[in-house]
């Protein structure tokens, strides 16, 4: 039986038992972490080689920014962007396994075709009513990420009953109609920092485990975010060490991909959950 912990990613089983990072890889003028912005081929290959050298199990590209406010660009824009740096990409690292951030089908539809591996939706599917439709087609993983609203109106005012079975209602529909639709390999995202205030987000995180009934690898993305700058009192470039902080307690909380934009610390992180979770195993009660 194959694990829930495993991922097929265009013929290659990735293991996810030993968590992973994805690196970001934002083509954007506007991201809410300057320094992440990548505006030219060299820059991004720059960018991609030095995450991969530092550890990254997986790359995600995206050229929409989907910070609070931010407005939808449409499909024919998003690919005139994404066209030349993805195959840019795949040709200088035929082997790195390559996420597409997108919420149209058209755009996952054209760089699946072109080699993408993953595709991950911060709409979880629900923007685009063809993307479960392409995805299934090409029958790779689908990232389904929970978000209230749309960029532009999210933290207007989030309001749930309850954050925590909101969302496991979400990915229980979403789910269904993945499956329905042939996609095989999901990916839970639940949405940290869309639709979502400062308290939701950290009962959010308090009880990131709740979703392992679904038997999906959950994926974390807290990399620098409001909640981590509103709690410490620093802003988005002073927010390193309260992102590490926030990736140790979700992977004692169960996530399994971080997706971030500084790998080196995210990796160290990872490196040390995993001597953590040796002590759990190694301990041996002696006899008093």
């Amino acid at each position: 039986m194959v694990s829930y912990t495993t991922i097929n990613c265009n013929g290659r089983l990735v293991s996810l038992d030993t968590p992973v990072v994805m690196g970001i890889i934002n083509i954007t003028t506007d991201s809410f972490y300057k320094n992440s912005r990548l505006q030219n081929e060299r820059s991004v290959l720059d960018q991609v080689e030095k995450m991969v050298s530092e550890g990254a199990g997986l790359i995600d590209i995206g050229v929409m920014s989907s910070r609070p406010g931010a407005a939808i660009i449409s499909a024919e824009e998003e690919w005139e962007r994404l066209d030349p740096f993805f195959d840019l990409i795949r040709r200088q690292f035929p082997d790195l396994l390559i996420s597409v951030d997108t919420l149209h089908a058209d755009t996952a539809r054209q760089v699946l075709e072109r080699g993408a591996d993953i595709i991950n939706d911060i709409s979880g599917g629900t923007y685009d009513k063809y993307m479960m439709e392409v995805v299934g087609k090409y029958d790779v993983p689908f990232v389904m990420m929970h978000m209230q609203g749309l960029p532009e109106n999210m933290q207007d005012q989030p309001e749930y009953e309850d954050v925590i079975t909101d969302i496991f209602d979400f990915f229980t529909e979403q789910t269904e109609k993945a499956i329905e639709h042939g996609i095989t390999d999901i990916i839970l995202d639940p949405g940290f920092g869309f639709g979502k205030t400062l308290k939701h987000n950290y009962r959010l995180l308090r009880y990131l485990d709740a979703f392992d009934i679904f038997r999906y690898p959950v994926m974390v993305g807290v990399s620098r975010k409001g909640m981590i700058q509103k709690t410490i009192g620093r802003p988005a470039e002073e927010a390193l060490n309260g992102t590490t902080a926030v990736h140790m307690l979700s992977l004692i909380k169960g996530a399994r991909i971080l997706r971030v934009h500084d790998v080196r610390e995210a990796v160290e992180c990872i490196h040390i959950w995993g001597k953590y979770k040796e002590g759990e195993k190694n301990y041996i009660v002696e006899d008093l």
